[in-house]
């Protein structure tokens, strides 16, 4: 392999804004932690690189919104709950039989502006976050690009929803990327159809066709993991279809990779679905997502690890900021039966009956060597198969919630985040609505 040739590169830019907390990212994460921060007294300025707020669940077009209870209770309690009742009220929802909630991507695009705004949050879009400035273990600056040039934004705390671990990686922060192999998830490229007539479809088919489909040859990729399209209009669907393996999320090569071959790719599954699915015969792509689905990229070491003992403990953590009881919801990086055959099994091995979750520790968002740096969402600190359960959007929201309270508190207290106690950042989440049920006030 030869090296890349080296160059310095230096200029002076403005340090545009002063703040408390700088929130990198605005997913689900970053809109939770944002709020969370202000409604806790900090100022707060929140990036996002897209031309849009909701992440995965706006320019991702994911659309299906899972991990909401443990069957009894609502996990992602507070400012997720309050964001679910409020998207239900504007109809950003759509009731899918088998499924669950739909999301509405357009009306969340709306909803998560209005939301910031509301709770004055000031926020940039199209920013991106290059580089950060880092003094003996503290964080000090955000270097971010925008249309108008480079420039630095200050702040006292800096929370990490980048999904990739981005920040903290700028920072120095290590991190483990993929399994003992290297290996990570597949991503997918959503996509938006129209022209479905849904009084003929029945996606509990899908499956069956998919089998009949491969068994014909029909695919050039025979991927036998097929999650499927669903109902979010009239006669729209939402596709999440087409694993995009080997994918590395954090290398803009492999990035591009996919991005060309998953366009490619999606026309397939339209002609699949005209060919052997019923209601479909007249169905014309719309979209392909701007935003690649990435399910796992780094994991940000933190204070504590999370493992898959602690999902099968149900555990329980003196220092826990939420709870969840998502599946282990790891997809194989192969198309082969057997690698099928074992996600299945995982999945419906590793899941939990009614009422029963596991903790979320305050020491997972943590950032070990950095003191004002906390991350929340699917980069938090964990084993591969625990990120492949609390990587969904409640899980999101509910480490959000906790980065953005614990960052406030800090601020506030004008301490370093470790020197917040525990149960003030408990007390604080619990007045907000988070499900804590192992908390009891002194």
């Amino acid at each position: 392999m030869t090296m890349e040739q080296q160059m310095l590169w230096q200029k002076t830019i403005p340090v545009r804004l002063d703040t408390d907390v700088l929130v990198a990212g605005g997913g689900p994460a970053g809109i939770a932690a944002a709020v969370a921060a202000a409604r806790n007294g900090a100022k707060v300025f929140l990036v996002e690189g897209l031309s849009c707020l909701g992440g995965s669940g706006t320019s991702g077009m994911v659309s299906q919104l899972v991990g909401l209870t443990d069957g009894e209770h609502f996990m992602a309690g507070g400012i997720g709950a309050e964001m679910h009742q409020r998207l239900r009220e504007m109809g950003g929802f759509r009731a899918y039989p088998y499924s669950g909630d739909i999301l509405r991507t357009e009306i969340f695009k709306r909803f998560c502006d209005a939301y910031l705004l509301e709770n004055g949050v000031s926020f940039l879009l199209v920013t991106r976050l290059i580089d950060v400035v880092r003094e003996d273990g503290r964080v000090t600056a955000a270097i971010l690009h925008g249309k108008s040039g480079i420039f630095a934004v200050t702040a006292r705390q800096f929370i990490d929803c980048t999904g990739d671990g981005d920040l903290s990686a700028m920072a120095g922060a290590a991190f483990e990327l993929g399994d003992e192999n290297g290996n990570m998830q597949p991503g997918t490229l959503c996509s938006q159809w129209t022209g479905v007539d849904w009084s003929q479809a029945d996606r509990r088919f899908q499956d069956e066709a998919m089998e009949r489909a491969i068994a014909d040859g029909f695919f050039t990729v025979p991927d036998h993991h097929f999650p499927g399209g669903y109902q979010n209009g009239e006669t729209t669907m939402t596709l999440n279809a087409g694993h995009a393996h080997g994918l590395d999320g954090t290398d803009e090569r492999s990035l591009t990779d996919a991005y060309i071959t998953q366009r490619r790719r999606v026309v397939e599954y339209g002609e699949f679905y005209r060919k052997y699915l019923d209601g479909f015969s007249r169905i014309d792509l719309t979209a392909t997502a701007p935003l690649m689905g990435v399910r796992e990229s780094r994991r940000i070491l933190g204070e504590y690890q999370m493992t898959e003992r602690d999902f099968l403990e149900r555990a329980v953590f003196a220092d826990e900021i939420g709870r969840f009881a998502y599946a282990v919801d790891r997809h194989r990086n192969a198309t082969d039966p057997e690698e099928y055959r074992r996600f299945e099994q995982q999945f419906q091995d590793l899941r939990y009956g009614p009422g029963e979750s596991y903790g979320i520790p305050l020491r997972a968002l943590l950032v070990k060597g950095l003191e004002n740096v906390t991350v929340a969402g699917r980069c938090i600190s964990t084993d591969c198969s625990m990120q492949a359960s609390v990587r969904v959007m409640p899980g999101c929201f509910i480490t959000g919630q906790a980065a953005g309270t614990a960052a406030a508190l800090a601020v506030r207290k004008g301490v370093q985040l470790r020197h917040v106690p525990v149960r003030e950042i408990q007390a604080a989440l619990k007045d907000m609505g988070a499900y804590l049920p192992n908390f009891r006030p002194e």
